[in-house]
């Protein structure tokens, strides 16, 4: 038996939206640690993670931990592993942008078995069991059925953190603009992932996100219908940074073709 057949995801999913509360918490949010450029952590970041870990350590103390937040060296993925962003989208969050999210993975033998995302301020959650498909507030969700980038919505991230590779970054993001009907810049990878996943928008690419930026939206959007690749159409795994390209299936050769011009 699987480790995801042994959890019982009805409690995860309640503490997730329970934990999420804090996001709510202004003065929390706007106690920011700056990490690098662009890059930050607030006290938000920091109390969910907190509570998070040890509230699954309790339950599940033979599970790994992996948090944005902390030293993961010594995670080891041929074990089960928590893989968790407590918030995903914090410069949203420091701004009240109001797009960020709990995304929290499950991964078994380097791939990701159950995702749980929340974003609190739609009050939407995002569930996926591998082999189970992929749900939204306990509704199934399927891609969208757009045949041709033309047609597409397409949302794309800046790697803000990563400024050496905004002349790449950019000119991709022109290329796919003036093939797609337009294209959206949201801030959270996690959300990007499972508006694909429902149909919101057709596609959505990332250079060098970290495992716990896709992990659990990879396998919702799987789930739903879709595919996730890398820019050259390689399967992905979540135990190490990966460029990350994802669609609905149905335009995915003809983006990876645009990201190449």
């Amino acid at each position: 038996m699987s480790t995801a057949q042994s959890i019982n995801f009805d409690e995860i999913i309640a503490i997730v939206k329970e934990t999420a509360r804090l996001f709510c918490d202004d003065a929390a949010a706007a106690h920011i640690t700056v990490k690098g450029r662009s890059d930050y952590v607030t006290e938000v970041d920091m109390t969910v993670q907190r509570i998070l870990c040890e509230k699954l350590a309790a339950r599940y103390p033979d599970i790994q931990f992996m948090g944005e937040e902390k030293d993961n060296r010594m995670i080891d993925f041929d074990r089960p592993v928590w893989i968790l962003d407590p918030v995903d989208g914090t410069t949203n969050l420091i701004h009240r942008f109001p797009v960020s999210c709990i995304s929290l993975a499950l991964a078994e033998r380097h791939e990701t078995v159950a995702g749980v995302i929340y974003n609190p301020w739609h009050d939407e959650l995002f569930f996926a069991q591998k082999g189970r498909g992929a749900f939204l507030n306990g509704r199934a969700i399927h891609v969208s059925a757009s045949d041709v980038l033309a047609d597409s919505l397409v949302s794309v991230g800046t790697s803000p953190y990563s400024h050496e590779l905004s002349d790449t970054v950019f000119r991709q993001m022109k290329n796919v603009f003036l093939r797609a009907q337009d294209i959206r810049r949201l801030g959270s990878a996690a959300i990007d992932l499972c508006y694909v996943a429902c149909g919101r928008a057709d596609a959505y690419f990332e250079q060098y996100l970290k495992p716990w930026d896709f992990a659990a939206g990879m396998l919702i959007l799987t789930e739903a219908g879709g595919t996730v690749t890398d820019y050259e159409g390689n399967p992905l795994t979540p135990d190490r940074p990966r460029d990350v390209l994802a669609s609905n299936g149905r335009i995915h050769e003809e983006l990876i073709q645009t990201l190449k011009l």
